[in-house]
Order: C-alpha cells, then structure tokens, then sequence
C-alpha cells in the first residue's frame, strides 16, 4: 500500500497514504485491490454505506431528467425534500445550501436578522465548520488562531456556565448535542434543557448544530429527539444525500422568520439531483433502520470498551486510549480498517448505519490488531 503520490492539490489536509477508488457498503477498495472495512463512513457522510440502491437510484434517475435551474425557481426534488424534513422535524421551513459549514453561517444569519441582536453562545471545544462566521463560534482555540480576527460576538460557555453568558445581548445558543470533532462528547439532556429555557428567558433562539447527529446517526432521526428537548432550528449535512454534498437548515414553525428574499442564497442549494437522493434517504431512515442503529451501537460500544473509555450517542462513538490515537488509525488501515480521530487519544468511529452485528465484530477484531 505505501507509495509516494505526487499531487497537484493544497496541502489543506495530512492524508493517508492511500487511493480509494470503490465502496460497497461498508466496505472500501484500494488502487492495489486491497479491501477495507470502513467504520468512518466519510466522517459520518456515508450513513447508508457506499452505493446504497435507493440514493443511487434517485440521483441516476434525476440526472436523467434535470441537473439544475437556480433557486430562482421551484424543483420537484427541493420542494419534497422540504416537506419530508418537515415532517421528521415536527413542522419546519427549510433553506438548502451545499455543507454543513454553510447550513451553520445560514443559521447565523437568520439569529442576528430575527432577533436584532449580534451575540452568539457556543460552547468551548465545540465545532461548527471552518468558513469565518463557523469559525468564529467554533470552541477550539487552536482552530481560529492563525486566521484571527474573526468575526466578532462570540461567546464560549461550558455546559455548567451558559447562564453566566445568556442575556439581553443573545442573538441564538448554537449547541452541539454531541460534539463531535472536540472529543464526541455527548451533550447532558438536562443542559440541552437548561439552554431551551435560558433561550425563552431572554428571547434568544436555541439552534442545534445536528450536522454530524442527524439522519439517523444518533439512533434517532434528530439527536435532540433521544435528549428530550426541541430546538428553534436545526443545521443538518453530512449524511444527508449520502455523499452527494447537500446542507440544510430547518426553522420550526412559530419561530422568527428572519430571513427574506435577498437576505441569504446559495447557487447551488437545493440541487435537483442532490434533493433525490436526500429523498431517498429519508425514506430508508425509518424506524426499523434507526432500531438497527441502536442495537448495533450496544455491540460496537461493548467491543470498543475493551481499549478505553466509550462516550457517543448510537453510531457517533468514540474510545479515550492509553496512547496517542494517530498512530492507531494508521496502523487500523494497514489491517484493513478505516477509523478516525478527535483528540490526540480519542479513536472516533461513525461507520454506516447499515453496519452489521458482524462486521461490528470484525471491526473490533481488527482494531484490536491494529493496537496490539
């Protein structure tokens, strides 16, 4: 598998020293014919696993038909999409855009429009994208350093301090029910709680950064649904069109508009083909699905308990090791196994939904080769 591969791309990210070039499922194949079984899924993108019939029928179909118009118009695909995540959600509007970067600057914008106010409460370690607005209330010092000044108004709580940071000032609370990329740790339902009514205290909007939670991750459609508490709004992404880049940002009905025509767009939001294949998964994300996500989770967390300590919600996992946790996730891939990290010892797992007892069996089998 190592080789030296000469690229005429940024050097924006460290890669590992390999070129995938086909997925089935939960499973990955290298340029060499090498198999690989993959717990990562893309960074929690791939939640159906990789060529899933319905997504990769709906976009075939729709390429067949109509690429694109501009939001200057109306699509079949945008407008059944919007009422599908209504419906999950529990009434909603939708604004589509292209990540979940840009579903997080959509959601900025609309707080500081319906409130008035400039102010936004994160929480320190948290991660909201890396364009400057997510950037700015993003928790990690070490993210936003070297591209300072960023755009002013933030303020960072932990989970015991948010009432110290909410007041007359609040545009929105933005909130991470499990922060991903700063550790996978997941959110207490009683401070998701504690947010929704600081938010209604001082007229502030509680938004839910679900890009990484939702979509079935969480073992519920939306993770606030497993935490007990609605949100004003919510960002969705990653596993959204299985692959196909798509964001989302959802206001609930009775919440402030905000926003008006000329306020906010995005070119390519609500692409005809990217809306299909969302379609489609919404319509396999279903209660059966979303069960097999919580029983496979059990299994996953019952192997991975023997490296560490397991924090996560359903398939968003990770393992605290005893060691630096680089190292592991190269020596997983050369035992076939494609895993991640979030923290200098913090294993990060988020395969496909679709994942079976077995292959989760496997997986840990395989890790526990990569560790030995």
């Amino acid at each position: 598998m190592t080789h030296t591969i000469t690229s005429r791309v940024l050097p924006a990210y460290a890669r590992l020293d390999v070129t995938f070039v086909e997925g089935n499922g939960a499973w990955l194949t290298d340029t060499e014919g090498k198999r690989y079984l993959d717990l990562f899924a893309g960074i929690a993108v791939v939640g159906l696993g990789h060529r899933h019939p319905a997504p990769l029928a709906a976009a075939h179909a729709q390429l067949d038909r109509l690429w694109h118009v501009s939001n200057l118009y109306w699509t079949e695909p945008m407008q059944e999409l919007a009422g599908k995540l209504s419906d999950r959600f529990g009434g909603a509007q939708a604004f589509f855009c292209n990540s979940g970067a840009e579903s997080i600057e959509a959601a900025l914008k609309w707080a500081r429009k319906a409130t008035g106010r400039s102010e936004v409460v994160a929480l320190e370690g948290s991660f909201h994208g890396r364009t400057f607005g997510a950037l700015s209330v993003t928790g990690q010092p070490s993210k936003r350093a070297a591209f300072e000044p960023l755009v002013p108004g933030a303020r960072f709580a932990t989970p015991s301090t948010l009432a110290d940071h909410v007041g007359p000032d609040t545009a929105a609370i933005l909130l991470e029910p499990v922060q991903g990329e700063g550790g996978v740790h997941p959110l207490d339902p009683a401070v998701l709680a504690e947010a929704r009514a600081l938010a209604d205290e001082h007229g502030a909007l509680l938004i839910l950064d679900e890009v990484q939670t939702g979509v079935g991750r969480s073992g519920a459609f939306f993770a606030w649904q497993r935490l007990g508490t609605r949100p004003h709004a919510v960002t969705l992404a990653k596993g959204l069109a299985n692959g196909l880049p798509i964001g989302a940002f959802l206001v609930a009905d009775g919440a402030p508009q905000g926003l008006e025509p000329g306020d906010h767009a995005s070119t390519f939001g609500g692409n005809p083909v990217a809306c299909a294949a969302a379609c489609a998964v919404l319509d396999t994300v279903d209660d059966a699905l979303l069960a097999h996500v919580r029983d496979v989770s059990a299994v996953l967390a019952g192997g991975l308990a023997a490296f560490g300590e397991v924090r996560g919600l359903g398939l968003l996992l990770a393992v605290e090791l005893d060691r630096p946790a680089a190292p592991v996730v190269a020596a997983a891939l050369e035992h076939g196994l494609v895993i991640g990290s979030a923290g200098e010892r913090t294993l990060r797992l988020t395969p496909p939904l679709t994942l079976s007892s077995e292959e989760a069996r496997l997986g840990i089998q395989r890790l526990e080769e990569a560790l030995a």
